[in-house]
This record gives structure tokens, sequence and C-alpha cells, in this order.
């Protein structure tokens, strides 16, 4: 799919405010930090409430420690478990359902966790039944604590057409000059940047996609992967092959359907 356009990208206009100046590095390390917002809020939560009930037979210890070590591991965890989703989404970009992501990051998590909780636990001596118990203990929790995240880190996908007296969407306000007025077909993320499907062409812009698509309400759409945002309007065709969907969106561009997107979308009727 991707390969198809490859002529067309290398011929792509740079972004807007693209140069490596100080404000789009301080930019593009604000939305970094700002991804990490969400999930160390439910990891504290979620840590504090581990250290209430006791978990893991932590109910011995004095409240204060007991709450450091819980949030603290929890909070670490859920550093740890983005950057490694991160990762997966750079390698496998095909990796895209949550199912699929999961397991991945437990399976990087648990054993690292592991070796941390054997290390407060005061490095007992390692014999296969003490080895199973930390294991299996640790492998609960990070499996716990990785469906909790994929759960509540999980946004919005759709946008919803406006009636006709209402205000354009507040997106419309970034397109770039040469663009205003421009159809919006799809909006498609590049790193910390967002590539922008037009009418009047293409461009780039320093945002993240989940506060586009947001700012895209009154415009019916929907995202199709998690890189891509797609106006229903734009869309021309839909084929399926391999066990995937693809939509050719107005000019020409193809836009890929990931399979924790197509069950959505094709229950509303896309394709």
């Amino acid at each position: 799919m991707r390969e198809k356009a490859s002529g067309v990208r290398e011929r792509r206009p740079g972004a807007i405010g693209e140069a490596p100046t100080d404000t789009a590095k301080s930019g593009r390390l604000a939305a970094f930090l700002k991804s990490f917002a969400r999930p160390i809020a439910v990891a504290a939560a979620a840590g504090a409430f581990l250290a209430l009930i006791g978990a893991l037979g932590s109910g011995a210890m004095p409240i204060v420690p007991r709450l450091a070590y819980w949030i603290g591991l929890c909070v670490l965890g859920a550093v740890l478990g983005s950057l490694v989703a991160r990762l997966v989404t750079r390698l496998r970009p095909d990796i895209d359902a949550p199912w699929l992501r999961g397991p991945v990051i437990v399976a990087v998590l648990t054993p690292l966790f592991t070796l941390l909780v054997w290390v407060a636990g005061g490095r007992q001596a390692l014999t296969p039944r003490i080895v199973a118990t930390y294991l299996g203990a640790t492998l609960v929790v990070t499996s716990g604590m990785t469906t909790l995240m994929l759960l509540a880190t999980q946004r919005r996908v759709e946008t919803h057409a406006a009636p006709p007296e209402a205000a354009p969407p507040r997106f419309l306000e970034r397109l770039p000059p040469r663009l205003r007025g421009a159809e919006i077909h799809a909006v498609e993320a590049e790193d910390h940047y967002l590539r922008l499907h037009t009418s009047k062409g293409q461009d780039l812009i320093l945002l993240r996609l989940s506060d586009a698509v947001a700012e895209l309400e009154g415009i019916e759409g929907a995202q199709t992967h998690r890189s891509w945002w797609v106006a229903r309007d734009a869309v021309e065709t839909a084929k399926r092959g391999d066990g995937r969907a693809t939509l050719t969106l107005k000019g020409g561009v193809e836009v890929p359907v990931s399979r924790a997107y197509a069950r959505g979308l094709r229950e509303a009727g896309w394709f």
C-alpha cells in the first residue's frame, strides 16, 4: 500500500515549522511527555489500590513504604510499557490490535519486574519454587496492569457530522494558509507530526493524532488505523485482501484499515 505512494511521498512538502529549531524540539518533547500523563495517572491509582489491599503479601509493610513501593512499581511499569508499545508499533506497525500488542508488552515486562520484585523482596535464594512463585505473581500483575492500561488509554475514534448552524470544527483553524478552504480527506500520523491529505494537496503540522481527532469533531469520520483518521465523505472505494481492508480516497490515497478498527467500521457500513 505505502509502496504505491512512495513516489508521491518523496515529493511531499516539508512540515510547517519543520526546521530543527529549539521551538520545534521543545514542541516534540512536550508532546512526547504529555503522552505519558494518562498512563502514569492510571498506574498511580492502580498502585495505590494494590498498596491499600496489601497485594502479594505486602500488607505487613507500613502504609507509607507500601504506597511508595506499589505506586513506584506501577508507574515504572506504565512508562516502560508505553515505551515497549511504541517500539512494537515502530518495528511492527501491522501489530495494531490490543490483543496482539498486549502479550508482547507482558512478555517483555514480566522478566524485568520479576527481577525487581525479587531484589526488593530481599534476594531470596533462587530455588525452582521461589522462581516460579515470583514469576507467577509478577505475570499476574503485569497482565492485569497491561490490560488496564490498554482499556484506560483507548480513546474515542469516531467524529460526527455537525448540524449546519454549528461552528466549523476547531481543526480547520490549524490548516496552513495554502490549504485553507480545502476539504479534509485524511490525517496521517508521522512521528510527532500529522500529514494532512486534502483536496488542495498535502502538508505537515506539529500535533498529536489524538488531539487532532478531538478537534475534528463536526466532520463525520473515524480512525481506521492507529496512525490514520479518515473523513467518511472522502472514501471512494474499499477493498479486502489477505484479511485486511484498504480504503481508497479522493485523489487516490490508499489508507490501511487495521484489525483493531475493522469491525467497528464494517458495522458502521464503511465497507
